[in-house]
């Protein structure tokens, strides 16, 4: 691979940004439901470890999700530092009407680039969830939130298998325009390869800036760090990540956890780039993790260490 366009030199750092998705995304698989008490203990400690981007949860219908049916309570206790920014996933209008009741400043919105997936996920078409977002987008923006938009199974499909990458690049295109203002695609199987990712990536740079765009990775086939390297190359400096590899997605049978964060920091630091994360309290979170699910994680870093460079 090439130098990483942007790679600091001695004058300077590049900054990296992640945002932390374990509380929804990592724990929205779990099947033994976690005390509200032990997600704010996990969110303290992911904000200890310097993390500025956490999304909390989702406003979605507890049958859908009984993990997350503590929404509203988890939005009401939580307590981030100053400069921390808590999102929320809002499937619908009943979604985005629930956060009103709560301080969170910013929602996610989410649509498929996979029809079949998307009527899983959202019980209806891809048209249909469009349609909808632009009220979801617009009565978000006009109450003063920020709103983040997911193109989900933006490389593969369970159920359709490999996407266009047109497809993807259009879908974006429509949340921008929507009124997100920044777009995350997420390869929520594990299927990409790092020359997929520089093909969507490049697509997707023809018509959005780098700055708007950000990519979610789950570590299914053990290619998430080297499409992160992949996209880097390429100038995109946003990446989502999950606390000692937490996750995977009930709407997606054969997903494995999300980009371990451990792993994504470690690897950074390594590289000279600057995330603004303390690896060694981010570990301490991924213990936190472990012990509140009640099995083990695979996050390698999580697992194996950071390398010790002076001998114990």
């Amino acid at each position: 691979m090439g130098e990483v366009a942007g790679q600091p030199g001695s004058s300077g750092t590049d900054h990296i940004s992640i945002c932390e998705v374990s509380l929804r995304d990592g724990l929205q698989n779990e099947q033994q439901i976690v005390a509200t008490a032990d997600k704010v203990r996990l969110l303290e400690a992911l904000c200890a470890a310097g993390l500025g981007h956490i999304e909390l949860t989702s406003f979605v219908s507890p049958r859908w999700v009984p993990q997350l049916a503590d929404a509203e309570q988890l939005a009401d206790q939580a307590q981030p530092p100053s400069g921390v920014r808590l999102s929320a996933l809002v499937p619908n209008a009943k979604g985005l009407e629930r956060v009103g009741r709560t301080k969170l400043v910013e929602i996610t919105v989410l649509v498929s680039a996979s029809e079949t997936h998307n009527r899983k996920n959202l019980n209806q078409s891809i048209d249909e969830t469009l349609a909808m977002l632009v009220g979801v987008v617009g009565g978000a923006r006009a109450a003063g939130l920020q709103v983040r938009g997911y193109v989900s199974m933006a490389w593969g499909c369970p159920y359709e298998g490999e996407i266009d990458p047109a497809r993807a690049v259009d879908l974006a295109q429509q949340l921008q325009n929507c009124g997100c203002h920044q777009i995350a695609l997420t390869d929520a199987l594990g299927v990409a390869s790092p020359r997929q990712t520089r093909e969507l990536v490049r697509r997707l740079l023809d018509v959005l800036p780098a700055a708007d765009l950000a990519l979610h990775f789950h570590d299914t086939r053990g290619t998430a760090l080297a499409n992160v390297l992949a996209a880097l190359e390429l100038g995109i400096r946003d990446f989502d990540a999950a606390v000692a590899s937490l996750g995977g997605c009930p709407f997606a049978p054969g997903s494995a956890g999300n980009l371990a964060t451990e792993d994504l920091v470690y690897m950074l630091d390594e590289m000279g780039l600057d995330t603004g994360v303390d690896l060694e309290a981010l570990l301490a979170a991924g213990h936190l993790a472990e012990q509140i699910v009640g099995r083990p994680l695979p996050g390698k870093v999580h697992r194996a260490g950071p390398f010790r460079r002076e001998p114990r």
